[in-house]
């Protein structure tokens, strides 16, 4: 076994202290691969370009080749620091005070990616490299950005290249307020709208000589907010809309501008679908008439992966460590599941998200050291039916 991998907070410190904001990797890949080649991993680095997008690297290590293949998936990217200012400490310290690790990535998810090493680590040194079947990585370098050089085409890649997932564990911070709480079987869908609506520009004294689109921009969005989308379903919580921008960008006070921009999220349950949304919302833009543009970005439909064996296993390896059992739950935002789970059944289970991508992110050491026991429960668990 390697030295420092069965426990999981050096290693942690150590992806923290590589600034990986999306997409610039700085390092936290090579580290990684270093630890996975210590244990025996075949570690492959796959980069994918698109043109309009950035660059990114990712990693796939496999140990083993028989199935079935337990993969383990999680995300080196972080977002950024934001008001530097705002932080005790530096952002990338890793400092460890009374007992709680600080720093981008503590939460969401280098922590947990290490705790996973350190599970695999001491698995290892209980069972050798014949325990019957493989363990993977499944680590992209852009979850926290648009998604497009990351973990889809990871999916592709795997599929192009003969590598077959049996299960996957996505390592998100799932749990609310204490670990143990929450595992993931399912997302809301994600559908970002951005629209522009057209006028003509004129003075504001005389508004009939013009055509203000700040109006009817209003109305629109009034018209998506204004009533609930639904009330939810037995396994989903109630869709909701929210307005993130509004921008016109008029630095005259007597002038009415000839555009104006919005942005919006839906997060929606399985009541409705990128394509059936998108015809919902421009049946509502076109009632209310005039020139518009508007377009519609497909970051994920929703999904649920019916509770099965890998749910169970991670809720019984959570409530022996905690005294907890974990709701089986798919409420928060979205996560690379909605790639994953069109491959192999998936279920999500990490730290605790209070401080995810906030100033003075931060995880407690024992949480982190007891996730390690969770994923190394599950480990043992799963192969022992293998």
């Amino acid at each position: 076994m390697a030295i420092g991998l069965a426990q999981p907070l050096d290693l942690a410190r150590r992806l923290i202290h590589c600034a990986s904001v999306t997409p610039d990797d700085k390092g936290a890949l090579d580290v990684l691969q270093t630890a996975l080649e210590s244990l025996g991993f075949q570690c492959t680095r796959l980069p994918f370009s698109e043109p309009g997008a950035d660059d990114v690297d990712n990693l796939y290590a496999r140990l083993g080749t028989d199935q079935p293949n337990f993969c383990y998936a999680g995300h080196t990217d972080v977002v950024p620091v934001g008001a530097a200012k705002a932080w005790s400490v530096d952002p990338f310290g890793a400092e460890v005070i009374d007992g709680v690790l600080y720093g981008r990535g503590a939460a969401d998810m280098k922590a947990a990616i290490a705790s996973f090493v350190a599970a695999v680590a001491r698995f290892l040194n209980h069972h050798g490299s014949d325990f019957g079947g493989s363990i993977s990585f499944l680590i992209t370098g852009d979850e926290e950005g648009v998604g497009i050089n990351g973990t889809r085409k990871m999916m592709d890649w795997l599929k192009d290249n003969g590598e077959r997932l049996t299960h996957c564990l996505v390592g998100e911070p799932t749990n609310p307020t204490r670990l143990g709480e929450m595992v993931k079987i399912g997302r809301r869908g994600s559908l970002v709208g951005y629209l522009t609506v057209y006028g003509t520009q004129g003075h504001t004294a005389y508004p009939h000589l013009a055509d203000n689109p700040i109006d009817r921009l209003l109305a629109m969005l009034a018209a998506v907010t204004g009533e609930p989308l639904d009330d939810g379903t037995d396994r989903f919580q109630p869709s909701s809309v929210v307005i993130s921008t509004i921008d016109v960008g008029n630095p005259a006070t007597n002038v009415i501008p000839a555009e104006a921009r919005a942005t919006f999220n839906i997060r929606f349950n399985d009541r409705h679908s990128q394509a059936s949304l998108t015809a919902r919302l421009t049946e509502i833009f076109d009632a209310i008439g005039g020139d518009y543009e508007f377009r519609a970005q497909d970051n994920g439909e929703a999904f649920l992966c019916e509770p099965d064996r890998l749910a169970e296993i991670i809720a019984d390896a959570a409530e022996k460590v905690t005294g907890r059992r974990p709701e089986l739950s798919t409420t928060g935002g979205t996560s690379d599941a909605r790639y994953i789970h069109k491959a192999c059944t998936c279920a999500e289970f990490g730290l605790v998200g209070q401080s995810m991508h906030k100033a003075d992110e931060r995880q407690a050491v024992a949480d982190i050291e007891a996730l390690a026991d969770i994923y190394l429960g599950v480990l043992d668990a799963y192969f022992a039916g293998a």
